[in-house]
């Protein structure tokens, strides 16, 4: 077992978390979309009672079975629990390295967008030799974050 940590954008939510494996999910459900604004949520299953809360996140019901923390100053989605406190899943961009998470299943797939799927084909653009994006960051005086 090992521990990470994680929090939201702005820092003012911050957590660790005792995790058994590096194993990850999508979660492609129109509410996991819609709680996230993409096309599927990455999570990362937590056991029971794993999570430490350095600054309890906010809450909300997202269904009539399940509850969400976020953090309510910068807006990042952090998890999903239901309701009855079995199950907690965090988000592997909270993660302050979510680099070691593999994702290993689709859930809510009947929901999937399958041309989001498989994208190595498409080009990649980099933020730091994106003009619109360095010159920005430059302007203010900043050099252009990971």
């Amino acid at each position: 077992m090992k521990t990470l940590s994680g929090g939201c954008q702005c820092g003012r939510v911050r957590y660790s978390a005792r995790l058994e494996s590096d194993d990850a999910y999508l979660c492609h459900c129109r509410m996991c979309q819609k709680a996230t604004g993409g096309f599927a949520a990455a999570f990362v299953q937590v056991p029971d009672g794993a999570v430490t809360w350095e600054r309890e996140p906010d809450w909300y019901a997202s269904s009539p079975i399940a509850r969400r923390p976020f953090c309510k100053a910068c807006g990042t989605p952090l998890g999903f629990m239901f309701n009855d406190g079995r199950g907690m899943d965090l988000t592997v961009g909270s993660f302050d390295d979510p680099s070691t998470f593999v994702p290993v299943a689709h859930a809510g797939a009947e929901s999937a967008h399958e041309a989001w799927l498989d994208t190595k084909d498409l080009p990649r653009h980099f933020s730091a030799t994106t003009e619109s994006v360095a010159s920005r960051w430059k302007a203010a005086g900043l050099e252009v974050p990971e």
